[in-house]
């Protein structure tokens, strides 16, 4: 019998199937998104726990029409099955394949694409005021989860959307907390009577006619005012977005299509901005996923019985600075950590174990986690702030402002800086040292290695001054012991060459070193250099290397900006005029693929770069001279 999955060919469909139909869909998706995330990896509690919502938005509104906007945007799987791309499913997040968040490339159905939090309200309220400003008529909503709707933008859009009275709706997808039967049962009959038009022709109607009576109208319509907002904080649960001007609708169960669909057409018809109070279960119809959410919100292959990684997790830069953090805070009691809602991601739960009381996680908030930082900076504490290099970019004016201007020793680290893998263009860490490089007080470090890491942080930790340290996704080994210090400003020569020289930074030095055995094979004698200090930049070393040979540039960050300008920048102050070939990651978003994969894709394999290299040195241009 074909199932209901294979009859959609769009949302469109869903309207012909009874709710019934629905929830044995609902049921159906949940083991294709399971077993699709098994084999590829990506988020899979979050989007087991949207699946009814999905399918109640796609019925009720009518999408490429109406715009459906995705904060984050990681939960939109159900989304992309019920869109057309049922057939490329298989493919999610592969070399090639459909993307892991919405992607106006890949289908009209994906209304923006997002990848950060907290964005979805702002960018809503700009597509309503366009629709009104072009008398266009269609519907737009956001959905949000309850821990994104806590980022300083997003209530920013709240309050601009409550201001403008625009007509949108927001989703609030509550995935922390239960409904009691009794107060599910009030709050849906108050959203049905304050959604109600003839209750707000009545409320309208009677505070114009008490208005209108002279002094005592005005006293009793104030007396009346009062009672009725002491009405509402005791018997109202959404009565801070009431305050804000949204119809507040809910709390309604997610997993309840017929209701879910009842309460949204309930919210199009409201004639300005609504708020639907959604509460579902992260990880729903999957046991392992509901009884431990957080380890399952983004996963790698796995098996599906045991909930066991398919491929056994080895030690990482992460893990590294993770035991190096504790290490340090063992020895000092002002050493502080702070994230923004990735105590996992980031390596800080074994820290948040061992020190709890020095440990906080700010929720998703970057420009608060930072300023915060400088805080206790001021006073006197060590505050170490992990986030990752594409997150941290929503800090960037506090670095500035509060701890870089201020000159106060606050440590970024930066994890994920580079290519990161299959989530794609909005999660690669491309950007971190061509953002930070323009900032003064700041020293930048980027380790080769987990042991040059550990050095980096405790090195740090003994600067009297702003430091950013830079790692990547991915494996190294686990060391332990005491931090050495590294000098700022000095690099670490690991091979010199009389024909070239290649100043790499970060997990690159490990494959400048392969691109130098390669080229040997060709007789050339190329050098290596660890530039670990990005900034300062070990001037003297590059101007004694430029006089001698030319120069490649190797980084895991943007060509614009990165080490690469910083090298020819140097040479310029110097008066020096060498050949410089810079490689790094293109002018341009890279996609979703393994590192290896997308680094063949722009040209940063080995194959590639020893190629790039004798062009640049003019070799394969000369008889004899064969690529090997």
């Amino acid at each position: 019998m074909m199932r209901l999955l294979d009859r959609l060919s769009g949302p469109d469909d869903l309207k012909q199937f009874s709710y019934d139909e629905l929830n044995k869909l609902a049921q159906e998706i949940r083991e294709e998104i399971i077993h699709t995330v098994a084999q590829n990896g990506g988020h899979l509690a979050p989007n087991l726990g949207v699946v009814e919502l999905t399918i109640a938005l796609h019925r009720v509104y009518k999408s490429p029409k109406d715009k459906i906007i995705w904060d984050v945007g990681h939960q939109s799987y159900t989304h992309k099955l019920l869109t057309g791309r049922r057939d490329q499913f298989f493919t999610l997040r592969q070399h090639h394949g459909i993307s892991g968040f919405p992607k106006p490339e890949e289908s009209i159905h994906d209304a923006f694409a997002t990848g950060h939090s907290s964005t979805s309200i702002s960018v809503s309220l700009g597509m309503a005021k366009a629709r009104d400003l072009k008398g266009e008529d269609h519907d737009i909503v956001a959905i949000i989860g309850d821990g994104s709707i806590t980022g300083g933008m997003a209530l920013e859009a709240l309050n601009h959307t409550g201001h403008l009275k625009a007509n949108l709706t927001v989703v609030l997808n509550d995935n922390e907390m239960s409904i009691a039967p009794n107060v599910g049962a009030l709050s849906s009959y108050l959203s049905s009577l304050r959604s109600d038009p003839s209750y707000f022709k009545l409320k309208n109607d009677v505070q114009n006619a008490l208005s209108k009576i002279p002094v005592v109208g005005e006293r009793l319509a104030k007396t009346i005012e009062n009672l009725k907002d002491a009405f509402k904080y005791m018997l109202v649960p959404g009565i801070f977005f009431e305050e804000l001007g949204f119809t507040y609708l809910g709390p309604v169960d997610g997993h309840n299509i017929s209701g879910l669909c009842r309460i949204l057409q309930e919210a199009k018809n409201i004639n300005g901005p609504a708020l639907v109070h959604v509460v579902t279960q992260k990880g729903k119809g999957y046991k392992l996923a509901e009884e431990d959410p957080a380890r399952f919100h983004g996963v790698g292959p796995f098996n599906i019985e045991t909930g066991e990684c398919v491929h056994p997790k080895r030690s990482s830069f992460t893990d590294c600075f993770s035991q190096a953090l504790c290490n340090e805070a063992t020895k000092d009691q002002r050493i502080v950590a702070i994230t923004a809602a990735m105590a996992d991601g980031t390596g800080l739960k074994k820290f948040a174990e061992l020190f709890p009381d020095r440990f906080y996680d700010v929720a998703i908030a970057e420009q608060h986690a930072v300023s915060f930082a400088a805080g206790l900076a001021k006073s006197g504490m060590k505050p170490v702030v992990a986030i990752y290099s594409t997150f941290m970019q929503r800090a960037y004016d506090q670095i500035i402002h509060d701890v870089a201007l201020n000159k106060l020793p606050v440590i970024l680290a930066l994890d994920r800086a580079g290519l990161v893998g299959p989530d794609g263009s909005t999660h690669h860490g491309a950007f971190d040292l061509s953002y930070l490089r323009a900032i003064p007080n700041l020293v930048i470090f980027s380790p080769k290695d987990g042991e040059e890491l550990k050095d980096m942080l405790y090195t740090a930790l003994k600067l009297e001054q702003p430091v950013a340290i830079r790692y990547p996704k991915a494996e190294t080994e686990m060391v332990l012991g005491p931090g050495n210090l590294i000098t700022p400003g000095k690099a670490e020569v690991l091979h010199y060459g009389s024909g070239l020289n290649i100043i790499a930074e970060g997990v690159m030095v490990e494959l400048a070193l392969k691109i130098r055995e390669k080229l040997a094979l060709n007789g050339i004698d190329s050098g290596v250099i660890n530039m670990r200090s990005l900034k300062p930049l070990d001037a003297t070393l590059i101007g004694e290397l430029a006089q001698k040979t030319p120069l490649v540039t190797l980084e895991n960050n943007s060509i614009i900006g990165g080490l690469g300008s910083a090298v020819l920048e140097t040479l310029n102050e110097q008066g020096i005029f060498q050949k410089v070939k810079c490689l790094g990651l293109p002018d341009d978003f890279v996609a979703s693929g393994t590192i290896d994969e997308l680094n063949q894709d722009i040209g940063l394999d080995l194959h590639d770069l020893s190629i790039e290299i004798k062009k640049f040195l003019g070799l394969l241009c000369i008889p004899g001279v064969a690529a090997k």
